[in-house]
C-alpha cells in the first residue's frame, strides 16, 4: 500500500501542480458526434480534458485556435488536434485562453455529418 502511495505521489511530482489539481472534463466523440457539443471552461483555470472515443472508428478533435491559444502543461494536441483510434482515450492538461473555438472532426465528411462544436472560454 505505501508502494502505491509513493508512486502516485511520484507521478503527481513529475505531472506537474496544474495536473494535480486541474478538474477533469469528458468529451466523448462518437460517430458523428462530439458530447458535449458546447464546451464551456473557465479562462486561465487548469483543466484536464479526457476524450474517449466511443465508436470502433477513428475520430478526431480539431480545435487549431483553441490549442494555439492555450498553454497545454501535460499531454499533447500536435497540430491542434487529438487523434483517437477507435475505443482510445486520451487526457491533454492545459490552461485555456478567454475566447469562442470552433471544433470538428477533420475525418472525411465527418464535419458535415454532425462532429462540429465550439469550445467557449470565459
Amino acid at each position: 500500500m505505501l508502494k502505491h502511495a509513493f508512486l502516485a505521489a511520484a507521478a503527481l511530482a513529475i505531472a506537474g501542480p496544474a495536473a494535480a489539481q486541474a478538474p477533469v472534463q469528458t468529451i466523448e466523440l462518437r460517430s458523428f458526434s462530439y458530447g458535449p457539443r458546447v464546451i464551456h471552461l473557465a479562462a486561465g483555470k487548469p483543466v484536464t480534458l479526457s476524450f474517449v472515443n466511443r465508436s470502433k472508428d477513428a475520430h478526431d478533435f480539431t480545435a487549431r485556435s483553441f490549442f494555439a491559444h492555450a498553454r497545454v502543461t501535460a499531454g499533447s494536441a500536435t497540430g491542434g488536434e487529438v487523434e483517437l483510434k477507435g475505443g482510445q482515450a486520451r487526457r491533454v492538461t492545459l490552461i485555456p485562453a478567454a475566447g469562442r473555438y470552433p471544433v470538428h472532426c477533420g475525418h472525411f465528411m465527418h464535419k458535415q455529418f454532425g462532429m462540429r462544436g465550439e469550445i467557449l472560454v470565459r
